[in-house]
């Protein structure tokens, strides 16, 4: 602060001085209520932000043989909309059937689970399956849940509305994409608009690279679990009731990095164990077989070098990202930080080595 400013702050009133704090005080504190406010757009804005850059490679792909980039996002748009439909109608149907009967059957497999001495003991001490036990089977959690018929039809609106409207944005993000980062690298200076478009396009190749992988590592994991439980199924019948059920479970916590795929499987062993003791032992075998062929063969393959971000930093970063914004913050929380990562090797370090 300048001698002149300095002066001229001494010689204002205590009462503009605290007027202004306060006034700038309460400024901040209704912009951040406005942010709290609209939590919900903004996540759907950055869940389509990152969708589209996921299927950006795709449409730079199909873009090198149509040339055009507004038909290859048409194409991509397309296709993945007749994937989603398909899926829709063939999988949907089955899937809420055996989510249906799998809740249902909640409390039978839970009060299975006490014939084990250990965990019967455990539960003697604890009561959390007892409780649990008895809370599913009241058909209280239904109400706490969904708030009754009425918010369930709210839930149901609000998740078609959500929906439509995260296809909306993510089909102009992907569409605008270029306009949109040009548009952000203009806010650069001049003398350094190349190399901030230079790295503008390297993290957006990472994060679009990220997605992408994980998109195919998700859904070999669907694929191998659903795989597994339909031949298991071919002696334990009641498995096979519950196969795209879990198959689907496992691959949607396959989307949050490090611990969702052993939480998966733990979920999927118990099931089996409870069914049959051969089935669980086969599906423990099954998973340690898999996971390790998923972090150290598949994964590696997938993303080769769109992610370089140490394991210690994956599991705090997905911790963070998931405190914060749940499930969507785990999701981002890695491709961020190996965005970060890429800005601190690219301008961070080379400053720090030739200082």
């Amino acid at each position: 602060m300048t001698e002149p400013q300095r002066r001229f702050l001494f010689q204002m009133p205590p009462f503009w001085i605290g007027f202004s704090g306060t006034l700038g005080a309460l400024i901040a504190f209704g912009l951040a209520n406005l942010v709290l406010q609209a939590r919900s757009v903004l996540i759907l804005i950055l869940v389509a932000m990152f969708i589209a850059l996921g299927l950006n490679p795709m449409v730079e792909l199909l873009r090198k043989r149509v040339r055009r980039r507004w038909l290859a996002v048409l194409i991509v748009v397309l296709g993945l909309l007749v994937v989603l439909g398909l899926a829709s109608f063939a999988i949907v149907p089955v899937f809420t059937q055996q989510i249906t009967n799998l809740v249902v059957q909640a409390p039978t497999i839970l009060s299975d689970l006490l014939r084990n001495p250990q965990i019967d003991a455990f539960d003697q001490q604890y009561q959390v399956i007892s409780n649990l036990t008895q809370f599913l089977g009241s058909g209280a959690w239904v109400n706490q849940l969904f708030g009754g018929i009425l918010g369930a039809g709210q839930i149901v609106i609000g998740a078609v509305f959500s929906g439509f409207t995260l296809l909306i944005l993510t089909l102009w993000f992907l569409a605008s994409l270029p306009a949109i980062k040009a548009g952000i690298y203009r806010l650069a200076p001049a003398s350094k608009r190349d190399r901030v478009a230079e790295l503008g396009d390297m993290v957006s190749d990472r994060i679009g690279s990220y997605l992408s992988g994980l998109f195919v590592v998700v859904t070999c994991a669907g694929i191998g679990s659903f795989v597994f439980l339909w031949i298991v199924g071919i002696w334990v019948p009641e498995l096979r009731n519950f196969a795209l059920a879990l198959a689907v479970l496992v691959a949607l916590f396959d989307f949050i990095p490090m611990i969702g795929p052993p939480i998966a499987a733990v979920i999927v062993c118990v099931i089996a164990f409870v069914q049959s003791p051969v089935s669980g032992i086969a599906a423990v075998i099954y998973y340690l077989i898999y996971l390790q062929f998923e972090s150290y063969v598949l994964s590696p393959r997938v993303m080769k070098r769109s992610v370089n971000v140490p394991g210690a930093l994956v599991v705090i970063a997905a911790l963070i990202g998931g405190t914060l914004l749940g499930v969507v913050g785990a999701l981002i929380a890695v491709p961020t930080a190996a965005a970060v990562l890429l800005l601190l090797h690219e301008v961070a370090q080379p400053k720090l080595d030739t200082s």
